[in-house]
C-alpha cells in the first residue's frame, strides 16, 4: 500500500448512518455546502469485523478507506447517537484501527497530525456525556489533533443550525 506524500487540503467526511438518506448525512450536506469535501460513506465498504488474527475475506475494504483518509488532512467523523454512543458501523471502523497499530504500524504512524471532528445528530438536546470519548482518547493514542465537535438535535435539523458559523469558520482554518 502506498500512499501520496502531497495530502489534499480539503476535507474528508466519514458517513456512518445506518440509512443512506439519514438526518446524518442531511446535517453534513448543511454544513460543508461551501466548504470544499468530499464524503465517504461506510455503507458503500465492507468493512469486517476485527479479528485478532487478523483473517479477513478477499472483499474487506477497510483498507482501502484508509488508503483514502491518509490523502486528507481533515477528518470528520459524522454518526448519529445510537444508544449514547457512535453508531455500530462507526464503531467496526474504530474496532480495525487495531489493525494500523499492530500488523499495519506503517499506515497508522501517516494518521500523525491530522485534524479530527466530529459531527452528529440525535434525539437528545445535549450530546450525551462521554460521546466524545473515543474520538478524543483514538485522535490522543494516534498522535492526531481532535479539533471540535458539532451536535445537532433532530428537532433543530431544518431551522438554523445553532453555532454553525463558528464550526466552519473552524473547519476551514485547518484547511489552508
Amino acid at each position: 500500500m502506498s500512499t501520496q506524500k502531497n495530502m489534499e487540503t480539503k476535507t474528508l467526511i466519514i458517513l456512518s448512518s445506518l440509512r443512506k438518506d439519514s438526518n446524518t448525512k442531511l446535517l453534513t450536506q448543511k454544513l460543508f455546502s461551501g466548504i470544499d469535501s468530499e464524503t465517504i460513506d461506510l455503507l458503500d465498504f465492507k468493512i469486517s469485523h476485527y479479528d485478532y488474527q487478523g483473517h479477513y475475506s478477499e472483499t474487506d475494504q477497510f483498507l482501502e478507506v484508509i488508503e483514502k483518509v491518509l490523502l486528507f488532512e481533515t477528518i470528520v467523523f459524522a454518526t448519529p447517537v445510537y444508544w449514547y454512543s457512535m453508531s455500530g458501523l462507526l464503531k467496526v471502523f474504530f474496532d480495525r484501527l487495531t489493525d494500523i497499530v499492530t500488523t499495519e504500524k506503517h499506515i497508522g504512524r501517516n494518521l500523525k497530525g491530522k485534524n479530527i471532528f466530529l459531527v452528529s445528530v440525535g434525539t437528545d438536546l445535549t450530546l450525551p456525556e462521554g460521546f466524545e470519548t473515543p474520538f478524543r482518547l483514538t485522535s490522543d493514542y494516534l498522535e492526531m489533533n481532535f479539533i471540535e465537535t458539532y451536535y445537532c438535535p433532530t428537532k433543530d435539523l431544518q431551522d438554523n443550525l445553532t453555532n454553525q458559523n463558528k464550526f466552519i469558520k473552524i473547519i476551514k482554518s485547518t484547511n489552508r
